[in-house]
């Protein structure tokens, strides 16, 4: 049997296919169309993963949406009646988009899926609906190793819930309780990413980043007067300082007076105040996650939790909770956020719509979330040849030695291979690569190859048997989702100087004998590789560490600021001559900045980021 899966219409809109409960496909639209967070209909990635199957859409079986359109808009209507006058303009501004198209999503969904091609609206597979928070339970439960858990699920909002609770046992989902809207820890997190100048739905990955560089001084501020949070971790906020629910923005003057000013202009300079605030609402975080997980395990007296929404991907938090909640072991949806609500949405018509049985897997059922398209060599051949780009063949065992001294010698790599990675973290398909060993390498990807903030942290990619050598954590962590310190031995002592310096000024302090991926607070976000999931890049690692001795690089994704990462040849070219990279591999093919051609660059592009 098989099932498609669609998100779309909010944010990152994907597609993915299971087949007789196997995951089979999965990808993000924005990784085909370009445009970053792209939400319309997820049309590129639907064929993707058609072609991936070898079948058309006729001969899909069943095709589900992961929310539930008439349901939100009760939500919708409840609100702004709650709050009437006010959001009069929220609400107009609203209502057309619904009244034309989201109202009567399943006619949407059917003329846009006629559009394939395949058939007529009348043929089209049998069209299904899950609630949203159901599809991140089962996106986080169903792929797990366990045979029995909690399943916590936290976003901004789905239909009414913000925070659900399950119990996941065999094959089904039982919902236990939920927080609903407007109370919602993810929406608190995004009016602090808003207020700080950031754009929400895409910048609390930066206000995490900003936060070890800060203090909590406004711990107080938060639980005094924001948000009203009990010892089992459920909590209310308080409406007078939110704009979310009638207006357009996140904050209210109220909020603003209490934290001294209007919110950061975006790019504006960045002060010790964000950085304060970052960490501030950064520490609630942890700590209202850190109760809701405790409440959890006593209630439903699990030794496993399963997480997934958006707020799943702070990591900092996971590896808290996988430290202090009492757990044996936690797991995190590589794609916890909307986009792996296509992967739940189908794993939960086929288990718990059709009855079908489930049977954990080691590890997990993911395929380490390499689920996007692949390239062969002819194609890969073609497209150089028609850019009249010189390269190099070479196999893996002339190529993979070749590349370790590369990156000894402090170059930055272009790391193109295999199947893109689903979900928004890059783990050794789509990645930029580098020496973790060099205290200059933060720095240079993050200005002359990334183009953003200095202070963004980059993981590192250690070889998993190798993991406890390096970091405080005695187990797999294959999608960069826990965060764990560094281990002390590996530590370098500041001196008194150095202890006594504040904010960005941190960022200079080589802390590390890997100073590329230590963070100021001597963490890091760790991605164990696997030569079951991943084993060129596996080897890629192992050659490195026979040549210098170390197991572990540095890894950020494929892209620019303001991009997705790239998904074909011609994207990983295109970003690669758009930057200071000194090496792109395309597979068996690796070329060298300097022998290509001279090409002229509008660098206005950049200036566009910038200004993102």
């Amino acid at each position: 049997m098989r099932i498609l899966g669609i998100s779309a219409y909010y944010h990152d809109s994907a597609a993915a296919l299971v087949v007789d409960g196997d995951i089979v496909a999965a990808a993000q639209e924005e990784r085909f169309s370009r445009k970053k967070h792209d939400a319309r209909f997820p049309k590129s990635a639907i064929a993707y993963c058609l072609k991936q199957a070898g079948i058309r859409l006729p001969e899909v079986d069943q095709i589900v949406f992961y929310d539930k359109p008439l349901v939100k808009f009760e939500r919708l209507l409840e609100t702004y009646l709650a709050y009437a006058p006010k959001g009069l303009g929220s609400f107009i501004a609203a209502m057309p988009v619904w009244l034309k198209e989201k109202l009567y999503l399943k006619t949407l969904l059917k003329k846009e899926l006629a559009t394939l091609g395949d058939c007529k609206r009348a043929q089209l597979p049998q069209l299904l609906f899950t609630e949203h928070h159901q599809a991140h339970a089962a996106s986080a439960f169903f792929p797990s190793p366990f045979e029995r858990a909690a399943v916590l699920c936290l976003d901004g909002v789905g239909e009414w819930a913000t925070t659900s609770v399950w119990l996941g046992e065999g094959h089904q989902l039982t919902p236990q309780w939920e927080i609903d809207f407007p109370h919602s820890l993810g929406l608190l997190y995004s009016a602090f990413t808003y207020y700080t100048g950031f754009k929400v739905n895409s910048g609390e990955y930066k206000l995490m980043g900003l936060a070890p560089y800060g203090e909590p001084k406004y711990v107080d501020h938060i639980l005094n007067h924001l948000l009203d949070l009990k010892e089992d971790g459920t909590f209310r906020l308080n409406m007078d300082y939110f704009n979310y629910t009638t207006g357009l923005t996140m904050t209210t003057p109220k909020f603003h007076q209490l934290f001294g000013s209007p919110p950061r202009e975006s790019e504006g300079k960045l002060t010790q105040r964000e950085m304060d605030l970052a960490c501030s609402i950064q520490h609630v975080t942890e700590e209202v996650v850190l109760r809701l997980a405790r409440t959890v395990k006593k209630e439903l007296d699990t030794d496993y939790l399963c997480l997934a929404g958006g707020v799943a991907l702070n990591c900092v938090a996971n590896g808290r909770i996988l430290r202090e909640t009492g757990f044996r072991d936690i797991w995190v949806q590589p794609a916890a956020g909307d986009a792996g609500g296509a992967v739940g949405a189908a794993l939960a018509i086929w288990h718990q719509y059709n009855g079908k049985p489930r049977f954990p897997q080691d590890g997990d059922a993911m395929r380490g979330s390499y689920l996007g398209p692949s390239f062969g060599e002819v194609e890969i051949r073609d497209y150089l040849q028609s850019v009249n780009a010189p390269y190099q063949h070479l196999e893996d065992d002339k190529l993979m030695p070749h590349l370790a001294e590369i990156l000894e010698q402090e170059h930055v790599v272009g790391w193109f291979s295999g199947r893109m990675e689903f979900g928004p973290r890059a783990l050794g398909g789509r990645s930029i690569i580098g020496d973790p060993r060099s205290p200059k390498m933060q720095s240079v990807m993050n200005l002359k190859i990334k183009y953003r903030e200095s202070f963004r942290p980059f993981a590192p990619s250690v070889l998993a048997e190798q993991v406890s050598n390096y970091f405080e954590i005695d187990r797999s962590s294959p999608y960069m989702l826990l965060v764990a310190p560094i281990k002390d031995e590996l530590r370098i002592s500041m001196t008194q100087q150095q202890e006594e310096l504040f904010g960005i000024d941190k960022l200079n302090v080589k802390r590390s004998h890997i100073p590329a991926v230590t963070h100021v607070d001597y963490s890091a976000r760790i991605q164990t590789v696997h030569q079951q999931t991943n084993p060129r890049y596996y080897e890629l690692l192992r050659h490195f560490q026979a040549k210098t001795g170390c197991a572990v690089l540095v890894n950020t994704s494929f892209n620019v600021r303001g991009e997705p990462i790239v998904c074909t040849p011609e994207d990983a070219y295109r970003c690669f001559m758009r930057t200071e990279m000194d090496y792109l591999v395309l597979e068996n093919f690796i070329l060298v900045k300097s022998d290509q051609p001279q090409i002229h660059k509008d660098e206005s592009w950049k200036t566009e980021f910038e200004l993102d």
